[in-house]
């Protein structure tokens, strides 16, 4: 499991495809609650992730990581 910082802005974070290993940047919804899971294809290998996304107690300080599905 790879785990990668979100950018500065926490509208967006990224994480690292298990299987190409490009960079994804995906937008980001502390809406959704601070702890989050989601199945999305790779927009450049198109291999299945789990995406997971946690915000720290304040909703900041996001993290997003991805591993295969």
């Amino acid at each position: 499991m790879k785990r990668r910082r979100a950018t500065k802005s926490l509208e967006e974070g990224s994480y690292i495809c298990d299987s190409c290993g490009e960079e994804i940047v995906v937008p980001l919804d502390r809406t959704e609650g601070l702890s989050q899971e989601y199945v999305e294809d790779c927009p450049i290998c198109c291999h299945p992730l789990v995406i997971h996304v946690e915000f720290d107690e304040e909703g900041s300080d996001p993290r997003v990581w991805a591993e295969a599905e």
